[in-house]
Order: C-alpha cells, then structure tokens, then sequence
C-alpha cells in the first residue's frame, strides 16, 4: 500500500516513514530539501533495511504537484509534513510562511479532493489555540485568533481541509495537533537537524552543550509560571510518529466517525524550559550554559494536552519520558558533532 510522505526527510517527517515502513507500507517521500538533507535517506534505510522512494519536489509549484500525481496513481494516503514551522521566524517573515504553508496544501487538496476516497492525514499543532484560557488544552477549546504568522497557516489550513471535506464527502482526512516534539530515534540514525540557527528549545540546548552555541537564550523568566519561564508539552518524536501511522491506519480502515477529525498529540503533562534544561543537565553530565532575556514576540506562556481522546479514540498515547526522550536527542547531537560524552557515575 502506497503512503506519500510530504517533508519526508525532515525531523517528524522521517521518522514517520520509519514507523510507516516497519508496519508494512510502501512510501514515497517528497521534500524539497529546503530544511533537510537526502542524507537522511541512508538513516531512514539503515534502520528500516527498507529504501523509500524520494522525489525533489517543491510542492509550491503546482504543476508539479499535478504531474507527480498523474505519475503516481495507486497512492492510498497522504500525510502532510511540508511547511515552515518557526513561531519567531514566522512573526519576521510572514509572506514566506502563507505562500509555503498554504499554497502547498491548496495544491494536494485539489488534487486529494477530484481523485475519490483520499485518504489525507495534515500535521497541525497546538499553536492554534493561542494562550488557551484553561490548561490542559482538549479539542473543545476554542480557536482564537493566532499569536504568531505560523499559527495562523495552521489555523487556515483547517478551515480549508474543513471546507473541503464539507464538499467532497469521500475525502477522509485527521488534522494532528501536536505540541513540542522533541528527540530522535533511538538508533541515532536520525534526528533533528536544523539548517542555521535552531528555532526550536531542545536543539539549542543540545548545541549549547556541545560548545556549537555560546550560550542559550531563555526569552523570558517572568510568565505567570512556577518558575517564570514558559511551559509547554515536550512528546517525544518517536510516539509522534507512531500517532501518524495509527491516525492513517484509521482512515484505511474507515473507522474515522466523520471525515474531517482533530486529536490532540502530547504527554498531557507541562515542563518549563528550566526544567527542561535541567532534564539535559541530568542526562548529560553537564550544566549548561543559559541566560534568561526578554520575552519573544509570539510565545504563550502555558499549554499542554488533554490527551483523552487520542488515548481513547485513536488508542494512541505517548510512552517516552522527557528524561529518556532528552537523552536521545542529547546522543543524537553527540553522534552528529563527534563529541564524546563524559561518563556519568
């Protein structure tokens, strides 16, 4: 059965094809490397002993998008990974974002919506909630106005799966709104690996601690939190990944309730960056290098999952602890860096 994996190469996207190969799956990726690398093929291959099929596609131009579906015929679900994903960057370059993020859907919609019985699995996120009023967060919650460029591609990107579904009743797709991945697989043949500056906690900190980072910036220490800092909830790649496997399977398998479906993806549990940054220091061995600085345009101060209905619709729930979820991406960044690790006692 024939899966095509949009972003394929990236941090989620990848290990979603591992888990899509090990369960069977025959996968196509597209990427057009703009934040990743064909190296990640090899990674892929070497743990799943499985070669995907990999497409240099910019799914931005439409023609394209029409001439790799009228190649490819026999595709029975997509899962959508491809879009820009930094809340800071998007505040700074927000034409970048809605042209990427949702010319591209618009196009595998279009598509998805004339071929009959799509099956489309979109990756959203749980920054469509905005500063929610009520922690942990459930699906019920309502959709306010975005905080950030990048929030708001994802908002309008359900609304138009939404609208889309309403009209093409044998389109069957689940938006995934996840919180903060993190980590890598456990093999460390693949993991996070962000081109330039990391727009996200865990590298930063990973590269602070393997002296690639001078320091790491903590952008704010006075929220309305314990500690002053942020919170958000860190899930682990690898359960993320599963997630996405078992919500297709879902569609494949027609046990989808109505045809547009949202599951939150989390642990259900908060962690400020302190503690995060001290879940690294646990790990590693060593004490990290950080300064707190003033609050980032963007951020929320608090959220995090109610899982109950992934856990109980999708059967889908997290397993991965921050410590053991942290260390991975600690050995990833140790791998990639050739650091080596001082030994804890």
């Amino acid at each position: 059965m024939k899966i095509v994996v949009t972003g394929g190469l990236g941090f989620i996207g990848s290990h979603t094809v591992v888990e899509l190969q090990n369960q069977g799956f025959d996968v196509v990726i597209i990427d057009n490397l703009c934040n990743s690398s064909e190296d990640v093929l090899d990674g892929i291959q070497r743990i799943t002993s499985k070669k995907a099929t990999f497409k240099n596609l910019d799914l931005r131009n439409k023609a394209d998008v029409t001439s790799f579906f009228q190649k490819h015929t026999d595709i029975k679900g997509v899962i959508h990974f491809a879009a820009y994903k930094a809340v800071g960057e998007s505040v700074t370059k927000p034409l970048d974002y809605y042209e990427n993020n949702l010319h591209s859907l618009v196009y595998l919609l279009q598509h998805l919506s004339n071929a009959g019985n799509s099956n489309f699995i979109f990756s959203s996120s749980c920054t469509v909630y905005g500063q929610a009023d009520v922690v942990p967060i459930t699906e019920d919650a309502p959709v306010v106005p975005a905080e950030s460029p990048y929030g708001n591609t994802k908002q309008v990107g359900e609304e138009i799966i939404k609208d889309v579904c309403h009209v093409h009743t044998d389109l069957n797709a689940i938006a995934l709104r996840y919180f903060n991945p993190m980590g890598a697989h456990p093999s460390t043949e693949i993991g996070e690996l962000p081109l330039g500056v990391p727009q996200n906690l865990v590298p930063f900190i990973t590269q602070t601690g393997v002296g690639l980072r001078e320091q790491l910036s903590v952008f704010g220490g006075d929220y309305d939190t314990p500690d002053g800092t942020c919170i958000r909830d860190y899930i682990h790649v690898q359960d993320l990944a599963k997630a996405h496997v078992i919500a297709l399977q879902r569609l494949l398998e027609k046990k989808n309730i109505a045809n547009f479906e949202v599951f939150n993806l989390g642990t259900g549990t908060g962690s400020s960056v302190l503690e995060v940054i001290q879940s690294y220091e646990r790990v590693s061995g060593n004490k990290l290098n950080y300064k707190i600085v003033d609050r980032r345009p963007g951020d929320i101060t608090m959220a995090y999952a109610d899982t109950a209905k992934a856990n109980n619709i999708l059967g889908w729930k997290a397993e991965t602890s921050l410590d053991d979820a942290m260390k991975t991406a600690w050995d990833w960044e140790c791998k990639i860096r050739n650091y080596k690790q001082p030994v804890l006692s």
